[in-house]
């Protein structure tokens, strides 16, 4: 990680869980991070988790990424003012509870897409942009889901609705990135991380009481695994890394 220090790490869905442990393992890595995330004062609160010398390195910054032009504004005034944008996390992601056959559920879906899909696409349109300017080595981090690569349902299991098809995209998506960053000729790297479960505010509550003794993954699992893709050296890229807890039967 040596060689992203003092270097510009932008995060998604900063609030909690994965994003929030990412946060905090970039911020002690040496990275200048911003948070972003509709819940402001959370991520202000990860700094009591940070060694003093360090909570100066973490700015919360409040975005809505289902939201394009809110995505554009945010990433126009992160890079005037931190000059630049080196490290792109997407996390960011919603999981809603219907089934695509409800005639009431129009909402829902469109949703977990504009998040899931658009925001990731269109943060990373943003980012490109700081990076093809000034020119740096970068790297662009999808965080996606065992289930964007292998629909993972049984009868007993509530509906996810949408959300397989869109860590689906978020698979197709990254390929596209590798050969569209390849044709730019600019040295920017993506990788997708794709977590089995893990125990954050995503998973329904009724998943976990019917399911309890099934094994789970923490939050800092996955920033770790962030932190080893991001610490490969240039001629190395990681285009796929899929963690799971151990002992999980899917």
């Amino acid at each position: 990680m040596e060689q992203w220090k003092n270097r510009v790490a932008v995060v998604t869905g900063a609030s909690a869980g994965i994003g929030a442990a990412i946060v905090k393992d970039l911020v002690k890595a040496g990275m200048i991070t911003i948070g972003l995330a509709r819940r402001l004062e959370k991520v202000q609160a990860l700094k009591k988790d940070l060694p003093a010398n360090l909570q100066g390195n973490l700015h919360a910054v409040k975005c809505d990424i289902s939201k394009e032009d809110d995505i554009v504004r945010v990433f126009d005034w992160i890079v005037k003012k931190f000059n630049g944008i080196d490290v792109l996390i997407n996390n960011a992601g919603v999981l809603r509870e219907t089934e695509l056959i409800k005639s009431d559920n129009s909402e829902l879906i469109r949703e977990v897409i504009d998040t899931n899909v658009f925001g990731l696409v269109f943060c990373t349109r943003e980012a490109y942009k700081s990076m093809e300017q000034h020119g740096r080595n970068s790297h662009v981090v999808h965080i996606n889901s065992v289930v964007g690569h292998n629909i993972i349902r049984n009868l007993q299991m509530p509906s996810s609705n949408i959300y397989a098809p869109s860590k689906f995209a978020v698979t197709a998506i990254t390929e596209i990135h590798r050969q569209e960053f390849i044709r730019s000729k600019h040295h920017i790297k993506v990788t997708s991380v794709s977590p089995g479960a893990v125990k954050t505010e995503m998973v329904p509550d009724d998943y976990k009481e019917k399911f309890g003794d099934i094994p789970f993954l923490q939050a800092e699992d996955v920033s770790q695994s962030v932190l080893h893709v991001l610490g490969t050296p240039p001629h190395v890229q990681i285009h796929e890394l899929t963690i799971k807890p151990f002992g999980e039967s899917f």
